[in-house]
Formats: structure tokens, C-alpha cells, sequence
């Protein structure tokens, strides 16, 4: 219909200022984005999994991440933004910057004491961790990710496996504990220390984030002077 056109229409307008900009877009750059929204997404399977249900192909989403970053170059030499800026978005969302302690940790969970340890024995002797929660956890959203349960704060988990959680160094690995699930063994893989909110540290990404905010809020009148400096349907004809 006359959306599907008028988007055809503007990619297209897109391509030829950016032809004629010299901006050209990098495998690698393409390839941020895409890992930017895995991470948004917490894992490559999820993004998958949202990738589908949504009907769009990694092709498609390429081609999108292109216009994408196209845009935003040919867009942005028309935003500026100042450190007052900055300090100030600072200073109102000082929470968001603020990090509280978190653990990264896999676990396998069992129903039973003697299968515990017996799974504790097998860690014990060497057996891998990850083939072991493959083999015998009940958490089935984690057992074929190694028994990963990413990055967690305190009150994400119930009490006796969190304090368990906390309190064991990088790499090591737990006894079973018990909770109203069952019994876990941990094994603890990461740790992020507290950390109050720094100007300093957050100002990329306050950057970042009013850069996409002036985008969205440039990008109309950007478009619409494109679209009255060319004749379009020359421009499209010409093109092919």
C-alpha cells in the first residue's frame, strides 16, 4: 500500500544521500548493533526467539541496521550536545547510573538430597559443569545453557541460595543447597562491585542517549527538506 511505497521511497532517498555523503557502513559496525540488541535481550536465543516471532529475517535486519546508521550519520552533524546537557540528565536519572553488587552464576538443581550429591561428587572429580546441568537440572529454562542464570542483585533470588550465591569466590563452586525448589549447587562466575553513579563514567552513554533522543526529534525535518530538494520519481527511475 501507499506506507509499503512511501518507505521504499524514503530508504531509497537515504541510500543516495549517503552515496552522495561518501558515508559507507562497516561490517563491524552492523555487527555492534546486532550484538547491542542480543545483550538488550539477554541471550542469543531470546533474540532469536523475538527475531521470529516478530517475521523478520537476520537479512532484513541487517538491511535495516544499514538505513539505520545511514540515518543517523547523515543526521547527527545536525545535533549538538553540551556537557551542561550531559550534567544535567546526570543529576535528574543519578539512580540508573548507580549499580548495586551482582553476581554471575550457573546452577544445577535437583529434586533430592542423594542426587545432589552425587552430582557434587562428579563436580568433585572433575566432571564439567556445564555437561552435568545438561544431564540432570530440573530448570529447564537453564540446564541446556550450562545452568546459566546471568547476572543477578540481591532480593532476584530466594534468600538461602543467594546468600550462598554472595558469599562464594569467582569459580568456585557450592555445596547442595536447599530451598523450597529443590536442592542447588552453584557455581559462582562473575562479580560487579557496587558502584555509586559517576558523571565521568556515565557521560558515552548520557551522550548516547540524548544523541537518539534529538534523532528522533530532527529526523522529520530532515527528511522533509530531502524530500523537496529531489524529484523523486527522476531521482528513483534514474536509479535503477
Amino acid at each position: 500500500g501507499a506506507d509499503t511505497l512511501d518507505l521504499l521511497i524514503t530508504n531509497k532517498l537515504i541510500e543516495l544521500e549517503a552515496k552522495k555523503a561518501g558515508i559507507k557502513i562497516k561490517d563491524a559496525e552492523i555487527q555492534k548493533e546486532i550484538d547491542n540488541m542480543v545483550a538488550s535481550y539477554g541471550d542469543e536465543a531470546a533474540f532469536k526467539e523475538q527475531l521470529e516471532a516478530s517475521g523478520s529475517s537476520m537479512d532484513a535486519l541487517k538491511k535495516d541496521i544499514v538505513v539505520y546508521l545511514q540515518t543517523r550519520k547523515l543526521v547527527e552533524p545536525r545535533i549538538t550536545v553540551t556537557d551542561d546537557e550531559i550534567s544535567t540528565y546526570f543529576e535528574d536519572n543519578k539512580d540508573t547510573f548507580t549499580q548495586a553488587e551482582q553476581v554471575e552464576a550457573s546452577h544445577i538443581l535437583v529434586e533430592d538430597e542423594k542426587t545432589a550429591k552425587k552430582v557434587a561428587k562428579e563436580l568433585a572429580d572433575g566432571g564439567d559443569f556445564a555437561k552435568l546441568a545438561a544431564e540432570y537440572s530440573t530448570d529447564t529454562q537453564t540446564a541446556s545453557k550450562g545452568g546459566s542464570l546471568g547476572y543477578f542483585g540481591k532480593g532476584d533470588m530466594v534468600g538461602e541460595f543467594e546468600d550462598v550465591a554472595f558469599d562464594l569466590d569467582v569459580d568456585k563452586v557450592s555445596e547442595p543447597v536447599k530451598t523450597e525448589y529443590g536442592y542447588h549447587i552453584i557455581k559462582v562466575t562473575g562479580k560487579k562491585e557496587a558502584k555509586k553513579a559517576n558523571l565521568e563514567d556515565s557521560k558515552d552513554a548520557i551522550k548516547e542517549t540524548l544523541i537518539t533522543e534529538r534523532l528522533q526529534e530532527e529526523y522529520p525535518a530532515w527528511l522533509a527538506e530531502v524530500k523537496k530538494d529531489h524529484d523523486i520519481t527522476n531521482e528513483l527511475t534514474e536509479s535503477e
